[in-house]
């Protein structure tokens, strides 16, 4: 079909704006029309116009300084890929205050390191229990409290201005009961009761039921709620004030296509897809995962290139290794959906090599990935905002001589300290009688015995739980991809067991993990002979060396090597102009390792510490060391 004419949808804007978005519209209308036939068939056509004719619109409103952007990300375009970025995950509000708050604390940010900040969600949720805000009433505007929609319009200029990438969440799969769509289809309107899936009676719900999971077994038990001022079923995945959008119907794709352009001149340059796997529904499966959501995501990035390219996509996908890759697109959808996907397994594998001081099950289950595009990287993270499942696969378990049934409870035990001589001090989240699964919710240092260590006031111990827990770090910055730290990691925050006394908080024990950023012990970084000092100049340190390493491109796949000695974790980078190779001891015991296991010369250097150690003799490791081994090629 004949593309639209660009002359027509931007008359009044400069000739070469006008080139620049002919440019993109000819690049990415294939992926636009391709992603929009794989998820509405014959109507993709027509929609694609109407997809063209909001990017336009949006294209016109778009400022001058974000204009220059885009063309920047053109000359860069895996720019979020570069050793040099590192992330950093905060709720405004506990981090700093508010939105103006957090324009103050850029130095701190920078300081550290960071070159991209995700903002835990913002955008106005409902009042009362909002899911930590992931249910939300209005996406164009600002939660009260933290300010207004020009403060984040000016805090993402202060932060591009200092080299740093706003990251906000966009929750794709439902809206908050309170959202003026979810009123008016209550109502009765026509055309917005077809925005959500509403049923007459409960035939179709008990359909869907036979084979859908259930998320919060706890507090939201199934997946469907009657709604007496709807007269209907709805459907509801995570909470009954959480109504899932339908996304079959086109006029939700134009409005999120339009809200994507929209934020985007806010100057959002990363937008969080969040519960993307959801937004497909298919009787018979699990609605997770469907193929309509890979042609879904398609379809809003090829708006996105063409309208505002300098915003990048990040999938919010915590699923199995099979089903992961999809999200950064695979085969027909190569390079082509998201840019960026939580890499949740390394997570999972990180914390059960630690308890379990053993290699075998990390290099089995990260050798099942296939290669990702290379165009995209991995978002790696030790922790988040969100409690840790177990997803521990029975094959890869059995691949190593573990029963997965077993050992997931193992992981639960030690990490809510029940398990004998373990240190963890987690919280058991959601846990389901059925499948015995349970969940854990805990800082990464509390995990990591940091928070037992300081209570015993053993100083040996407190040494231990330091080294376990840098090693972890060590790890996600030097697996590749862009690695986030999570708000106070940087400090060794331990768990908030008050945060019960905040009434909205109290049946969530996710909010152990979420304290409110202590600035008292901020300065302490400072302060020579304190763990936060110790902390942050080592993570500081490690991102600073991460910076310097080319090999470390998210470009540049990590491999597993085979274990040798289980015990030792080995990586190899092969980057065209450098050769790494890292060592990690996940015991607090001296481990060795053969020469032969590092396929360096004895010219290599460690990067971490710039020793030249490498000679004919084995490789010795103390308790939790980590070797970043480098050679130029």
């Amino acid at each position: 079909m004949t593309l639209p004419d660009v002359a027509d949808l931007l008359a009044e804007e400069p000739d070469h704006d006008q080139v620049v978005f002919d440019a993109r519209l000819r690049r990415h209308w294939p992926d636009l029309l391709a992603g929009l036939t794989g998820a509405y068939g014959e109507q993709a056509p027509a929609m694609a116009e109407r997809c063209v004719r909001i990017a336009a619109e949006n294209f016109r409103d778009r400022p001058a300084d974000l204009r220059l952007l885009d063309l920047r990300r053109h000359a860069d375009p895996q720019w979020f890929g570069h050793q040099r970025m590192v992330g950093y995950a905060a709720y405004a509000d506990l981090f700093a205050g508010d939105l103006r708050g957090i324009v103050d604390k850029i130095d701190y940010l920078a300081e550290l390191g960071v070159t991209y900040l995700h903002l835990m969600p913002l955008l106005r949720p409902r009042p009362g229990p909002n899911d930590g805000g992931y249910a939300v009433m209005d996406y164009r505007d600002v939660r009260e409290d933290l300010g207004t929609m020009d403060d984040l319009r000016a805090l993402a200029t202060e932060l591009r201005h200092r080299g740093i990438s706003l990251t906000l969440d966009l929750v794709l799969n439902h809206v908050a009961y309170e959202h003026r769509w979810a009123e008016l289809a209550r109502e009765g309107n026509a055309y917005y009761r077809d925005f959500f899936f509403l049923f007459d009676d409960r035939t179709e719900p008990d359909a869907f039921e036979a084979t859908l999971p259930e998320i919060f077994p706890d507090f939201a038990p199934g997946n469907f709620t009657w709604d007496p001022d709807a007269r209907a079923w709805v459907w509801t995945t995570f909470n009954t004030w959480q109504w899932d959008l339908n996304w079959s119907n086109p006029e939700v794709f134009f409005e999120f296509a339009d809200l994507i352009c929209w934020l985007s001149n806010v100057g959002v340059e990363c937008l969080r897809l969040d519960a993307i796997a959801f937004i497909a529904k298919r009787l018979g499966t699990n609605c997770q995962n469907q193929p309509e959501v890979h042609a879904i995501t398609q379809a809003l990035r090829a708006v996105a290139r063409i309208a505002a390219p300098a915003t990048i996509f990040k999938a919010e996908a915590i699923v199995g290794p099979t089903d992961l890759v999809p999200y950064l697109g695979v085969g027909k959808h190569s390079g082509k959906v998201s840019d960026l996907a939580y890499q949740n397994s390394l997570m999972v594998q990180i914390w059960s090599a630690l308890a379990a001081r053993d290699s075998r099950l990390f290099c089995a289950a990260m050798n099942r990935f296939p290669a990702k595009p290379a165009s995209t990287a991995w978002a790696t993270y030790l922790r988040c905002h969100d409690d840790i499942g177990w997803a521990i696969d029975d094959d890869d378990a059995a691949s190593v001589g573990l029963n997965g049934f077993e050992h997931r409870r193992f992981l639960s035990d030690f990490y809510s300290g029940e398990f004998p001589l373990s240190d963890a001090r987690g919280v058991v989240f959601q846990e389901n009688p059925v499948t015995r699964d349970r969940r854990i919710s805990g800082t990464a240092a509390s995990l990591c015995g940091i928070e037992a260590a300081l209570e015993s006031g053993d100083a040996d111990h407190l040494e231990v739980a330091v080294r376990r827990y840098l090693l972890a770090y060590r790890l996600v910055l030097g697996f590749g991809g862009l690695p986030l730290i999570y708000m106070g990691d940087e400090l060794a925050l331990r768990n908030d067991h008050r945060y019960g006394e905040i009434a909205e908080h109290a049946d969530d024990n996710r909010w152990v993990h979420r304290p409110r950023m202590p600035w008292g012990l901020a300065d302490r970084r400072h302060v020579d002979g304190t763990l936060e000092k110790r902390v942050w100049h080592a993570l500081r340190d490690a991102i600073a060396v991460r910076g310097s390493l080319p090999g470390l491109d998210a470009s540049v796949e990590a491999e597993i090597m085979d274990p040798v000695n289980p015990a030792v974790l080995v990586l190899e980078r092969r980057h065209p102009v450098q050769h790494i190779v890292e060592v990690y001891n996940l015991t607090p015991e001296v481990q060795t390792l053969p020469r032969w296991a590092v396929s360096l010369g004895n010219w290599a250097f460690d990067a971490l510490t710039e020793d030249r150690p490498l000679d004919d003799g084995p490789l010795t490791l103390s308790g939790y060391q980590c070797r970043w081994f480098v050679q130029q090629n």
